[in-house]
């Protein structure tokens, strides 16, 4: 299982229930890893998503405490249990877990890997990813060189236990 996400400075990845920058050329990347997979999301997270629907071409799973939440083209699940088990035959390296702050706490543990983009700039964050470089049980193992767009800076890196 791999976790995806986008972090500013203080890793940060949301406020006010939205991402703090939009990125195309991310976006697009996020696309490519993830086209074809299977997504670990939780219900608030999926609020954002354009819509409130389920991504296209993967399997969305959406954890949520709330048992009578239903979404068409999504397969609820009600606990970290739950989720596991219906990704328990799936190819480890297609599942990916995108978010939001406690379903990311809650599946980190089973990541092997970690996507991030980091940014700079972008709204101050109240909701965070658990800052990897102070885990020694993570390692970057790659580091692509910074780019910008419209004036935000970023980067891809790849994390892995």
């Amino acid at each position: 299982m791999n976790a995806i996400v986008a972090v500013n400075e203080q890793w940060g990845i949301g406020a006010n229930d939205a991402l703090l920058v939009s990125i195309p050329p991310d976006l697009k990347r996020f696309r490519a890893l993830t086209m074809g997979g299977t997504m670990i999301v939780g219900r608030k997270t999926l609020k954002t998503f354009p819509g409130e629907a389920p991504l296209k071409g993967r399997e969305n799973l959406v954890l949520s405490r709330d048992r009578t939440f239903q979404l068409p083209g999504a397969i609820v699940c009600g606990s970290v249990e739950e989720v596991l088990e219906a990704v328990k035959e799936k190819d480890p390296e297609s599942v990916f877990v995108i978010g939001g702050e406690s379903v990311y706490r809650a599946f980190l543990p089973y990541c092997r890997k970690v996507y991030v983009t980091q940014f700079c700039g972008g709204e101050k964050a109240d909701r965070f990813f658990p800052n990897l470089d102070e885990d020694p049980l993570w390692q970057q193992t790659e580091v692509e060189p910074w780019q910008e767009f419209e004036g935000i800076s970023f980067r891809y890196t790849l994390y892995e236990r």
